[in-house]
């Protein structure tokens, strides 16, 4: 229970009584307000030369002109980082699919919707065309529950088969799947990303989404759903990572292969970007996989409570946190993997609530010009010396200490999509050895670096 820490005593005492409140070790003092979500849509005020430019979301090379993208996703696997690149090929590919009389049906989970939502619109003018629509709408959304009410009641007046989620669980996968009849045999074709399907926040969040016709991929994703549908089936997955089945069991087992390498003297490293790294259990294989020689650099742009750089316990761990213009949502782990290296992107974090009290999915990347240009999104992010700070031991979590021209990350991968030519050509798959210098884990006490802005 969080209450406002100027609340009168007596009412505090009168509402822990009437809720039955016993142990006050869960009840925190906080703020007057919690809503913080409100503050993203806070009105511009000021100078303009105060504010950020906002660049125009660019359109993926593979899907620019098409007219069909069905075509293009049938051919190869296509990922779409946001704010980057458009979240208006999302809204197109829904509604080819709502008008199109070869598509059959639309599964789609709903997590956080926006307001007036495009998304929304496309999957009831699938019904009115005569589309089987399920949707798997997630009540329990914080602060969008009343949101995510209104729009069950808009698709299941159209006609949609809406579920409610999955007992005890909360649904926070991105998923859709669309079904269709090509040359007398059925295609799907799926969506598995780290963001929501909200044409807002995909503005401001930096997300990952891949869109695949790959057989491997698809298939599990339509087990997943028939979980959604009927609970009792669980299913078995090869190659998503789905929580909360495998994901604690698959993470921890790539984490061991890197012990395994590191000790028989083999290339050992991992590169991991989330949200938040919490869980005690991944933490404590991550200091041991440091211990073993395991190379790991972290971007955890919220709560990490690993604590790096610690002399015989995590000095092979770098961890950087960066807060710019947009916010940093994607999650995205990388393994060496004795040199056949793994790619995922996920919805979840490492926390015990994602990894254990969540459905959240994990896809592996196979294609491999994927993964270079995955590998060089996070190595832009790791070569940030303008907003990206450096966690040490004691919290101090400092500005990197900036060595030659300014680097701003956000800024250099808008540049790196927009000179991206299709089916990325113009992209190499290398891991800088200085990526996993350690010097850096030295605590920096630069004034300047202290107060950078």
């Amino acid at each position: 229970m969080t209450y406002d820490s100027r609340i009168p005593p007596d009412l505090l005492a009168f509402i822990v009584k009437k809720i039955k409140l016993k142990d006050k070790d869960y009840m925190t003092a906080g703020g007057r307000y919690h809503n913080f979500k409100d503050f993203i849509a806070f009105p511009k005020i000021g100078r303009k030369e105060l504010w950020y430019k906002a660049p125009k979301p660019l359109e993926h090379p593979d899907l620019a002109g098409q007219k069909s993208m069905f075509k293009v996703i049938r051919k190869k696997d296509v990922l779409l980082a946001y704010p980057y690149q458009s979240f208006l090929h999302i809204i197109d590919l829904l509604r080819e699919a709502s008008i199109d009389p070869k598509v059959s049906s639309i599964k789609i989970t709903l997590y956080r919707a926006s307001s007036n939502s495009s998304i929304v619109n496309a999957l009831i003018n699938a019904v009115r065309n005569g589309k089987q629509v399920t949707v798997v709408v997630e009540l329990q959304a914080r602060f969008d529950e009343e949101t995510n009410i209104y729009y069950a009641d808009k698709l299941q007046e159209a006609g949609a088969e809406v579920i409610f989620g999955v007992p005890g669980l909360k649904v926070h996968s991105k998923l859709f799947l669309i079904t269709r009849r090509e040359e007398d045999k059925t295609t799907h074709y799926a969506h598995i990303g780290t963001g929501n399907f909200n044409e807002k926040t995909a503005k401001i969040y930096c997300d990952h989404a891949l869109l695949t016709a790959d057989k491997r991929i698809t298939k599990e994703v339509e087990k997943l759903f028939s979980f959604y549908h009927d609970n009792y089936k669980i299913g078995h997955y090869k190659h998503l990572i789905v929580s909360p089945f495998n994901t604690r069991k698959k993470f921890m087992s790539f984490i061991n292969k890197e012990i395994e390498n590191a000790e028989a003297g083999k290339d050992a490293w991992m590169i991991v970007k989330m949200n938040s790294l919490v869980d005690d259990d991944m933490i404590e294989r991550l200091y041991e996989a440091s211990i073993a020689g395991v190379k790991i650099r972290l971007i955890v742009r919220g709560i990490c409570a690993l604590i790096p750089g610690v002399k015989g316990l995590s000095e092979n761990i770098e961890v950087i946190s960066i807060v710019d213009k947009f916010l940093e949502h994607s999650r995205i782990f990388i393994f060496c993997h004795g040199g056949a290296e793994k790619y995922f992107i996920s919805s979840g974090d490492w926390m015990n609530r994602n990894l254990d009290f969540r459905s959240e999915v994990a896809v592996p990347i196979y294609d491999a010009q994927l993964q270079a240009q995955l590998l060089e999104y996070v190595m832009m992010q790791l070569r940030d010396n303008t907003k990206a700070r450096t966690m040490f031991k004691g919290h101090m979590n400092e500005y990197k200490i900036r060595e030659g021209k300014a680097y701003k990350a956000q800024d250099e991968i808008y540049k790196w999509f927009a000179s991206m030519k299709p089916f990325a050509e113009n992209v190499r798959k290398e891991i800088p050895a200085k990526v996993f210098n350690t010097s850096a884990l030295k605590q920096n006490k630069s004034p300047k670096a202290a107060t950078r802005s």
